[in-house]
């Protein structure tokens, strides 16, 4: 398994995440935030494949590609069609859907799916193309805390924030895997063979297995031979206050996540006026990610009240802290 991620938009301007979760049997493409141009970053087919967008806030930097992506997706039947943001996205798409002029629908069906995320679950809106949106089903309730997705093979997680509304931090984190280890496979004498899937698979591990027409327990072989490695992580943060509580909320939450992609709207000397506006600076950032172990720090969603020269400085301020920070390599600053 690998988890990909691309930042689209540019430095200054409005921006998204594209994370792709690849199994090596599917790939699930989870786009995060819809900010003006983005979507036109991509190809159709790309956006067509899109699984699930996950808002962080319906702020307008945050939500004004929509419009783009909605076009190109708005019939498709193909897959399932989901939305995920904090309290109220479900009524805010329903308006937003039906502001549109529907008067060739009737033979169009496409379902759509909006949901509300709260500290303690979901709530799941359908709409229907067929009816022009008029109608706004109650389809879904999630209720465990804290999880919007949960898949055989990753999570996504949530947690509501405070940006003078709720914003989500959102995680995503790939199941821990099975690995066989060879040095212990070859002190048993045992060759690889199809019996390896059996035993990691196995739900029940009273089993036994056949190696070589000898029966052996699926217990034994696991303890055995099985180590579990964990799954890479992925973090979607922005746009929200990073005050002691904030820490505090978010230090387990993200422990030992691979990636960090962060917001830096601030440079450190205006952190007055990124708390006043619920932000935070790259140097807050920065801490965040050394206090949580993270792997590396993404900044992204710069702001242009500052020269790109002033963006460097922001990046060198944030490297004296964490030194595993950059950003997005596509973003031609320096």
């Amino acid at each position: 398994m690998a988890i990909h991620h691309e930042i689209l938009g540019g430095p200054g301007r409005d921006n998204a995440l594209l994370v792709r979760v690849d199994t090596g049997k599917s790939l699930t493409r989870l786009l995060f935030d819809c900010g003006g141009g983005c979507p036109d970053a991509l190809p159709l087919s790309e956006l067509l494949a899109i699984d699930h967008l996950l808002f962080s806030h319906l702020h307008m930097d945050h939500v004004a590609g929509f419009d783009g992506f909605f076009r190109a997706v708005f019939n498709r039947s193909a897959q399932p069609n989901r939305i995920w943001g904090p309290p109220g996205t479900a009524e805010a798409f329903h308006h937003r859907f039906r502001s549109f002029l529907w008067n060739l629908h009737h033979e169009m069906s496409g379902s759509w799916r909006v949901g509300d995320i709260r500290d303690d679950g979901a709530t799941v809106w359908r709409y229907e193309l067929a009816e022009a949106f008029a109608h706004a089903y109650p389809d879904d309730r999630i209720t465990r805390p804290g999880i919007v997705l949960d898949t055989p093979d990753f999570t996504v997680e949530a947690r509501l924030m405070d940006h003078r509304t709720p914003s989500v931090a959102y995680l995503v984190r790939e199941k821990p895997r099975m690995n066989v280890d060879p040095v212990r496979l070859a002190e048993l004498g045992l060759a690889p063979g199809p019996w390896l899937k059996a035993v990691k698979d196995a739900d029940d591990p009273a089993l036994a297995v056949e190696i070589n027409g000898t029966s052996h327990p699926v217990a034994a072989l696991r303890e055995r031979l099985l180590t579990e490695t964990p799954g890479d992580s992925i973090a979607y943060l922005t746009d929200f206050l990073l005050d002691d509580a904030a820490l505090e909320r978010l230090t387990p939450f993200l422990d030992g996540c691979g990636t960090l992609v962060c917001e830096s709207q601030y440079c450190h000397a205006d952190v007055a006026l990124a708390s006043r506006n619920h932000h935070m600076t790259s140097v807050q950032a920065a801490r965040l990610a050394g206090r949580v172990r993270a792997g590396k720090l993404v900044l992204f969603h710069l702001s242009d009240r500052y020269r790109r020269d002033e963006w460097l400085e922001m990046l060198d301020e944030a490297a004296t802290i964490f030194p595993g920070v950059s950003f997005p390599p596509n973003w031609d600053i320096g």
